[in-house]
This record gives C-alpha cells, structure tokens and sequence, in this order.
C-alpha cells in the first residue's frame, strides 16, 4: 500500500507540474462525474416515490432533475478525458525523460554492462507507454472514493446492513492487489526471454543485416529461437494471468454474495411495508452502482499498481546508478601535460564477476606520445581504454594524470578534455553537420570546425552538403555505409583539437587496410600537432600492424598483463608475443 500511495502521490505531482490548470480541471470533472451517478439514484428514487403518489409537479421536478444528472454522468467523465489526454502525453514523456536521466546518471556505464539491471531497462523501457491508464486511474480513483461514500451514506439512510455493501468491496480491492503482484513478479521474471525475442525480431527485420541473414540461410533457425523464446514468456505470463484471474475472481464472488444479499434485504422491507417503491428503485440502483464501482477499482487499483511499480523501479534503478557514481574531490584537470598519464598498479574486475580482467598493470605514457595496445582478443585492451576514460574506476591501483589521482578529477571535466572514437559508435541520425558536430557541442553549428574535422579524419567525401538528412527514419534520409558511418564517427572524434587525451578504440574496424592506414597518418600528424600545444596523449587500439608501427610507444597486453612495451623496431627485432603476431599478419597479406 505504502508503495501505491507514493507512486499516486508521484503521478498526481508530476502531472500538475505538467499542467496545474489542466490537473485541475481534470480532478474537477472527474469528481464532478463520478459524484452525480449517486444523486443519480437518489433521484430515480424520489421520481419513482413521486410517480407512485401522483403527485405530478413534483414528478416533473424529479424528472428534469434525472435528466439533468445522466447528461453530467454521462458526458464529464468525456470532457475530462480530453483534459487528461494531453496531460497524459506530456507525464509520458516526463517518466521516458527521467529514465534517461537516470541511464546518463552515473559518469560510468556499470549499470549498462550488469546482467542483473537489464531486465529492470527492459521493464521501464515499457512501463512509461502505460502512463496515460494510470493517470486515468488515479483521476478515476479520487472520484470513485467520493462516490463511494456519497453511496454509503444514501445506502446506511436506508438500512445500515447496507453499510455492509461497500465493505464488501474490500476483498476485491485484496484480491486485486495480490493478482497484480503476480502479474509483476511473472512480467519481471520474463523480462530475459522477451528482450532476446525482441532482440531477434530486431534482426530479422533490419534491412541492415538482410544481406547476410540470406546468404548464412539462418532466417529459419532464427525463427524457430524467436518462437522458442515468445513461447517461454507468454506462458509464464499465461499461467501468471490465469492465476490472477482465479483470484480475482475470488474477491468477486465475496462480493457478489453480498450484493444479493442486499438487494433481497430490501425486497423484504418493501414486502413488510417498512420501505416504499422509491427507496426499493433507490438501493437497487445503488446496489448496482456499487457492483460497478467494485468492478472499477479493480481495474483502477490494477492500473495504478503497475504505473506504482513502474515509479518504484525507477527509483531503485536511479539509486544503484547514484550509488555507482564516484565522489570526487574536484581536482581539475591540468591545461597542459607535463609527465604524462601513468597506470600504477592497476587491477580491474567487472562488478558482478568474480574473474580479473586486468593484472597490476604499471605503464606510464608520456606528454606527448602516440601510443599503440595491442594483443588478441579478450586480452584487456578496450578494458583499459574504459578506465583511461574514466567510465569504471581501478579494483586496485591508481591513474595519474600529471601525478593526480583520475578519481579525484570531476568527470564532466575530464571528459572535457578527452576525444575519442569508438568500435561500437553511434549512428546519430540528425544532419551530417550536427552528427559530426556534437563532438564538440560547443561548436556545433560551427561550420568550418566540422569541416576541418572531416578533413583531418579523411571524411571529406563523405558527404557535400553538411545539411545533409542522415538516415531511415526520414523520407528524404540519406542511408550511408557501415564505412560511411564510421568515418563521420571518427570525424566526431576529431572536433576537439587540443584533448589532453584522444581514444581511438579500434575506430577503423569498417574501413579497409588502406583507408585506415591513411587514417592513422592523418591521426599521427594531428596529434603531433595536439602534442605540441597541449602535451596530449594519443591511445589507439588496432589488431593491423601497419597502423600500430606508427605509434611512439607500443604497448603488448596479455591475458590482462603489459607483457611488453617498445616501438615497433625493437619489438619485431626480439622473440616476444609482438614479433610472432607481426610475423603471422605479415605472412597472411603475403
């Protein structure tokens, strides 16, 4: 219950922040509707006792009163809807905006990469559609309290056995409660087999990756997991929906013994003469309204449980991510590197795993240097690019930068000072200037900085108009290369011309073996040029060693260990791990 109140007490104050006049307005309407059902009875009742006793003005009065009732029954509860709807729209995107507020609250991606929150993601990605049921509900429910006491009242004038009538509504309200914790717990518990349905439904319709699911001939097989999977989740939600039902149903039935209860007790006060037509027509149709009343709050109470868990999950959500975010005690970044960035000690696992992925790794880069990692996959290399970046802190060890500690420095002012090009990059589908643009947000309309750094990222062929509409999603979206992309991303990269640090994690992945040569050399000139004004440190990752013999420092990882460290002549000229993957690349291009 605890939960429910604060998530109705959420709704309702996100709702009037939304719009205090439209909240306003939709609470009086709603009430207003809900309240006149009620009278409703009350006057059918007093127009039946009227009729009955002939008294024909009187009759009339009853009549027009009736009359008057049902148009509000039936048309406030219309214009409130048009009220909330808009209303509801904007909370929807207010819930979808604090989502992404708390994905993007933390400087790390911890809660990103944990198995154990992607099922939480999955369920919130979903829960804000439901926004508009539940602030129908809440408004529904706070007229629907009121009608239920105007209901008790009018009945308890009559007998006060009928106060018993909406006490009956209690188990009901129960029963609903407990079936939508069950529903809950099935929809979280097949959070897993949905999201990889999805996942695969995904593939299976992107015009993407249609060429290659034609030609691997796996389109059947692909079906055949995405059935596999949907089976497992609709039958948990079957069975969980089924088990609902039956106890729903239960609270249904405890009431329903007492409705006819009811509605017999009066029978017989009207069969002694104790009660008039009037009062008989009177609790009769109060008698059903309470059904009905009985009826909505379940669903009401069903719709607001899920937007109350839809709240409390964001909450839960929003303080692991808070709690994962470093304290730092604001040291800022220096303008210039003197010494350079040095890993001391450094050791890393994953949360949530038990397995090092790095090994008391020592290295020191100097101000100024180009350097190379390199090493076979799962070695640890894009691992130390993620702490270099400072999206997950050291398990042991330090990061200095210029002999300060990384963990005391501000993110938002590291990242500053940091440019970089990723594997897995985004494809922002917004105009070629601004999806360039946005490495340097500051600079963003700027069009000579973006052309300078398509220029410096062998980009410039890319696109001729930098107003150019990227992407599907618009009719007149220009759809480019995986290449494409990639260049536009590295052009990103490049919009910040004095980073202390520039990351370039295996950005060249879709270009071929000569474009990412050429690439590089611009890279290396470039930062050269970075070095001189800023003493900044250039780290790339790259499995071709024609491109890593460029860097000043090369950098040989391991099984999470600096196994070597050298430039390129004096690593090819010993017997290490470097020389014997040099000498199988070499070999393979011959």
């Amino acid at each position: 219950m605890r939960t429910l109140m604060s998530g109705a007490r959420t709704m309702l104050a996100t709702a009037w922040r939304m719009s205090p006049f439209r909240t306003a307005l939709s609470v009086v309407l709603m009430v207003a509707g809900a309240l006149a059902a009620p009278l409703l009875a009350a006057a059918l009742g007093w127009m039946a006792h009227e009729v009955a006793s002939a008294d024909g003005a009187d009759a009339v009065r009853a009549g027009v009163t009736v009359a008057v009732l049902a148009v509000m029954v039936l048309t406030l509860a219309h214009f409130a809807h048009v009220a909330y709807y808009e209303l509801a729209e904007l909370a929807e995107l207010d819930f979808d905006e604090r989502v992404i507020e708390a994905s993007n609250g933390s400087a790390g991606i911890e809660h990103h990469e944990r198995a154990e929150h992607a099922d939480t993601w999955t369920v919130l990605r979903q829960d804000g559609r439901r926004f508009r049921a539940g602030l129908e509900a809440l408004l529904n429910g706070v007229g629907l309290v009121l009608a239920m006491g105007l209901t008790s009242v009018l009945l308890s004038s009559r007998n006060p056995w009928l106060l018993l009538l909406p006490l009956a509504a209690v188990p009901p309200l129960i029963a609903g409660r407990a079936a939508e914790r069950i529903l809950d717990r099935a929809q979280t518990a097949t959070a897993e087999p949905t999201r990889a349905a999805l996942n695969l439904f995904h593939l299976t319709t992107s015009a993407r990756l249609a060429g290659e699911l034609r030609v691997s001939g796996v389109q059947d097989e692909l079906r055949t997991r995405h059935r596999r999977l949907w089976d497992t989740a609709t039958e948990g939600l079957w069975r969980a929906h089924l088990t609902a039902t039956w106890v729903r149903a239960a609270g249904q039935l405890v009431f329903a013994l007492a409705y006819i209860a009811g509605v017999l007790l009066v029978v017989r006060d009207a069969i002694a003469g104790r009660r008039g037509v009037g009062d008989v027509v009177l609790v009769i149709v109060l008698a059903t309204q309470v059904n009905q009343q009985v009826a909505t709050a379940v669903t009401l109470l069903r719709d607001l449980h899920r937007m109350a868990a839809a709240y409390r999950r964001l909450a839960e959500v929003d303080a692991v991510v808070r709690a994962t975010a470093p304290t730092r005690s604001g040291h800022c970044p220096p303008r210039r590197l003197r010494d350079g960035i040095t890993l001391d000690g450094v050791a890393f696992t994953y949360p949530g795993t038990d397995t090092p992925v790095l090994h008391t790794v020592d290295l020191h880069v100097p101000a100024g240097a180009t350097v190379a990692i390199v090493g076979e996959n799962g070695a640890g290399k894009s691992t130390v690019v993620k702490l270099l970046c400072g999206f997950y802190q050291p398990t042991e060890g330090r990061i200095l930068v210029d002999g300060t500690d990384l963990r005391t420095m501000p993110p938002e002012m590291w990242r500053a000072r940091v440019a970089a090009g990723f594997q897995d990059f985004v494809r922002y589908e917004l105009t070629a200037q601004q999806a360039v643009g946005i490495g340097d947000l500051p600079r963003v309309s700027s069009e000579p900085a973006v052309r300078a750094a398509l220029d410096r990222a062998n980009a410039t062929g890319v696109v001729s108009d930098l107003h150019t509409q990227l992407g599907r999603s618009y009719t007149d979206g220009a759809e480019l290369s995986g290449g494409q992309w990639q260049k536009l991303a590295l052009g990103r990269a490049m919009m910040r011309e004095t980073p202390l640090l520039l990351v370039l994690d295996e950005p060249a992945s879709a270009l071929d073996p000569e474009a990412e040569h050429l690439l590089f050399q611009r890279y290396t000139e470039h930062a050269r040029r970075v070095a001189r004004r800023t003493g900044g440190v250039t780290v790339f990752v790259s499995h071709r060693f024609s491109t890593v013999r460029m860097a000043d420092l090369i950098v040989v990882v391991k099984d999470g260990r600096v196994v070597e460290t050298g430039d390129h002549t004096t690593l090819t000229g010993g017997t290490g791990l470097y020389a014997e993957l040099f000498a199988l690349q070499a070999e393979a291009y011959r």
